[in-house]
């Protein structure tokens, strides 16, 4: 098949690819830093000739609700649309676990713009909702690191390898639309503070962490919130196997 991946030059995106390619897929990469803008539509038509199915795992620049919805809705609708003219039979959609029980986050708050246009739009569709990442812990700790200190918020996650999500979206992209699929997770719990410590130490680094509900995540996500719904579907890389490979 011919796959278009967007946001290709992203973590999950290059993997998605990757793993398209090794099954004898032909994949076309859309990325802006590739001639191709999803905001403005430029490069659209082109790329998406003759493609057969798209993944979205696309990325939004850090900004306030407003702008992320408004960034959201302009690729998602500009995507769209190019897929209905080129008559794309599957469009694929990266999305969040627990989505819908999140308010107050811009990223959640475009994410569920995102799911809105592709669920009322012209293209056929899978949404895949995938619980936080085993890097996300590292890269959350990362956004207010200074002088050796770090906050991060005590969230209670199920966190995926990216290996693993991608897998699943190249397996889905090749199949029959199935609407809303079942929530993708890791194989268990953990605590998001834990993780950032581990993955400091299996990165030779020492940053003392500050637990607290004051940054970008409240408490409105403490508990189970975050964690998949009933019948998930589970992915076999666990936390400490990912470590392992970081080392």
């Amino acid at each position: 098949m011919r796959i278009a991946v967007a946001g290709a030059t992203g973590n999950i995106g290059t993997l998605t690819a990757a793993a398209l390619e090794r099954d004898g897929h032909e994949v076309v990469r859309i990325s802006r830093s590739l001639g191709v803008d999803l905001a403005t539509g430029d490069g659209l038509d082109d790329a998406l000739a003759g493609a057969e199915a798209v993944v979205d795992a696309i990325n939004a620049p850090a900004a306030g609700p407003e702008e992320t919805v408004a960034f959201f809705g302009a690729t998602t609708r500009n995507l769209l649309a190019a897929e209905e003219r080129a008559g794309v039979r599957h469009h694929v959609l990266l999305s969040i676990a627990g989505l819908h029980r999140v308010e107050g986050n811009a990223h959640y708050a475009g994410k569920r713009e995102q799911e809105r246009l592709v669920a009322a739009g012209p293209v056929p569709w899978t949404i895949v909702p995938a619980t936080q990442f085993h890097d996300f812990a590292e890269m959350v700790a990362s956004w207010t690191e200074q002088d050796g200190v770090a906050t991060i918020a005590p969230l209670l996650v199920q966190p995926i390898a990216p290996a693993d999500v991608a897998e699943v979206l190249a397996e889905i992209a090749t199949g029959e639309p199935r609407g809303r699929y079942a929530d993708v997770a890791g194989p268990e719990p953990q605590d998001l503070v834990d993780m950032a410590r581990r993955t400091h130490q299996a990165r030779g680094r020492t940053v003392r962490l500050v637990p607290t509900w004051s940054g970008l995540f409240g408490p409105a996500m403490a508990g189970d919130v975050l964690l998949p719904g009933e019948g998930a579907r589970i992915a076999p890389t666990t936390f400490d196997d990912w470590l392992a490979g970081q080392r």
